[in-house]
């Protein structure tokens, strides 16, 4: 059964009042940070790392790891909600404010659309406007270590405001695009926006429902 399926045939939660101006409709709060993703973890040589940025872009650039350590760091302290109805409050990210990157590596967008490359083989689409906010983060630390690597060490994308599966592990390329291209869970049943609040979980569903198979999967 395909993933979107088994998350609509599950029961729907009640968000805490106290918390639904910070928790979306049918999220549950954990203190857990639940490990989620498709393929095996990846293993790095950070010697040979390297992040891609390309498409419709002025100039494209290859950069190693320690490139990225070079730059001004911020920290990032925000809320974060998974489509498998997770919710996690106050999580501290260190890394590049995605604007200050492009600015800093000099880096010129000729495309509105961004799709995000990342190991194993996986992509995730999100427009330009929606990665030149204040809190969209290139991180490279969480809790004030290094990502381990089933967060997505050495390098993941943070996007507070979108479902999680936005805020891809493992980063790899950087592809800036003139027409927007669905990535792979947009391609199998889920919402090319994926905005929390607006429960924009599924393509095409008004009020999906929700699957607790995030409570069986490993966690730290």
């Amino acid at each position: 059964m395909a993933k979107a399926d088994r998350i609509k045939q599950m029961r729907v939660p009640v968000v805490d009042k106290a918390l639904a101006h910070r928790v979306p409709p049918g999220q549950i709060v954990t203190e857990r940070f639940p490990i989620l993703h498709e393929g095996e973890v990846p293993e790095y040589d950070l010697n040979e790392w390297s992040l891609r940025v390309f498409g419709a872009v002025e100039e494209e650039r290859l950069l190693r790891f320690d490139d990225l350590l070079a730059l001004p760091q911020t920290q990032l302290v925000c809320d974060i909600h998974c489509v498998t109805r997770w919710s996690k409050l106050d999580t501290v990210w260190e890394g590049i404010l995605f604007r200050d990157f492009l600015k800093l590596m000099n880096i010129k967008p000729l495309g509105r659309y961004v799709m995000l490359h990342a190991d194993q083989d996986y992509e995730t689409n999100i427009a330009l406007d929606e990665l030149l906010g204040d809190d969209i983060l290139l991180a490279l630390k969480y809790e004030g270590k290094p990502l381990s690597p089933k967060h997505g060490w050495p390098l993941r994308l943070i996007v507070p405001h979108r479902y999680f599966w936005k805020s891809a592990k493992w980063l790899r390329g950087i592809e800036f695009m003139t027409e927007d291209r669905e990535g792979f869970w947009e391609r199998n049943g889920f919402h090319n926006v994926a905005d929390p609040f607006e429960e924009q979980r599924f393509s095409g569903e008004a009020l999906p429902i929700p699957e607790d198979e995030w409570e069986k999967k490993e966690f730290d």
